[in-house]
């Protein structure tokens, strides 16, 4: 079980009690997805700490999760640290995650709890990265429903549409074929200014012949996010367009082919880098290669020159080079990859062919 895991990492640290208020963690452990809750760890039982709202939505989901789980309705905020005083009686130390706590929520916590608070043990922050099968799978499900949306709404960009109106006609395909919603802010980006912002929000901007557009869309399926981009150009495209699509998509290909076991994150960065400085573009590479992608949409492992992560099996992440010049526009290609025992998969199954009909002339 997942609680074992982390029952087994606080044994390894200062203290078998712990606060966690992140979100993700609390629903990879006990299944419950509501928008309120802490979960307190001691002496290897679990409370789930969270107001009248959710009470019977955690009894539903917790069970079905088949966790072991004491729910502790709170109805203010002051009861929930009483509880968390209470539930943790005995420990000298509570550990805590420190990332999620303010320094306001740090002081009123201290005053109420007799242990000493300490940050959460480095591991147990990891205990989410690789993911299980069933993970896989709703991941990979949120993919095929990604690529369907993408596929359907592709030949939209030849109709003088607007960014907002793929990005909508996106969203709304993606929860017709069954998700929960969009993974993120969808992103539509056209022309030589907007394509060249990497994470553009769509606009009013039309669509127009001899555009380059980013599409960077994924769908989320029970808390798991899936994460791609396709690149197109709207019309025939030019000497200068063919040869950036080009290196982007060798430099992806060769980011895919370095995911592997024991693998350095920043080297995957690194073969990507390569490719498009041999094709003397790298300047116009400006951001990380990739991400970890699950319950969260942007998490560990990052795929960066300073990363020092070792891929490993069940890791999920992306490899996404891009190339952004204003004035210009911009190219992206990003698949989403699980790390096996040998290699990697591919979970997404788009086309990276960047071609578009032209619009049609009008007189």
């Amino acid at each position: 079980m997942r609680a074992d895991r982390l029952f087994e990492t606080l044994d390894q640290g200062v203290s078998g009690s712990c606060l966690l208020t992140d979100l993700a963690d609390i629903r990879w452990l006990t299944g419950f997805s509501g928008s309120h809750a802490w979960l307190v760890v001691h002496n290897h039982t679990m409370h789930l700490l969270t107001d009248g709202r959710y009470v019977d939505q955690a009894q539903a989901e917790v069970f079905q999760h088949q966790a072991e789980v004491e729910i502790v309705e709170c109805r203010t905020q002051s009861a929930m640290h009483t509880a968390v005083a209470s539930l943790t009686s005995g420990a000298s130390f509570v550990q805590f995650q420190d990332a999620q706590v303010s320094y306001q929520l740090f002081q009123s916590l201290s005053n109420e709890i007799k242990a000493t608070l300490v940050p959460l043990h480095g591991s147990i922050k990891f205990l989410r990265r690789f993911k299980d099968e069933t993970e896989i799978g709703l991941i990979e499900n949120a993919c095929r429903i990604a690529d369907q949306a993408l596929q359907k709404c592709w030949p939209l960009l030849s109709e003088g549409l607007t960014e907002s109106d793929i990005r909508d006609e996106l969203d709304y395909t993606m929860r017709k074929l069954g998700a929960d919603g969009p993974s993120y802010d969808t992103i539509v980006a056209t022309g030589p200014t907007n394509a060249a912002r990497p994470h553009h929000h769509p606009t009013k901007a039309k669509i127009e012949n001899g555009h380059t557009v980013i599409i960077d869309v994924g769908a989320l399926v029970a808390g798991y996010h899936s994460d791609m981009t396709r690149s197109f150009v709207v019309g025939p495209m030019n000497d200068e367009q063919t040869r950036y699509y080009e290196a982007v998509h060798e430099a992806q290909q060769a980011g895919v082919a370095a995911c592997r076991p024991g693998v350095l994150a920043s080297d995957v960065d690194s073969a990507c880098r390569k490719v498009l400085a041999d094709a003397e573009l790298a300047q116009y590479f400006t951001h990380g290669t990739g991400h970890g992608v699950g319950l969260v949409i942007h998490e560990e492992p990052f795929i960066n020159s300073s990363s020092t992560a070792i891929l490993q099996p069940g890791d999920v992440v992306t490899v996404e080079p891009g190339l952004y010049r204003g004035g210009f526009g911009g190219f992206r290609v990003e698949d989403l990859v699980v790390i096996t025992e040998h290699g990697c998969r591919i979970l997404n199954s788009s086309p990276k062919d960047p071609t578009c009909p032209p619009l049609p002339l009008t007189i």
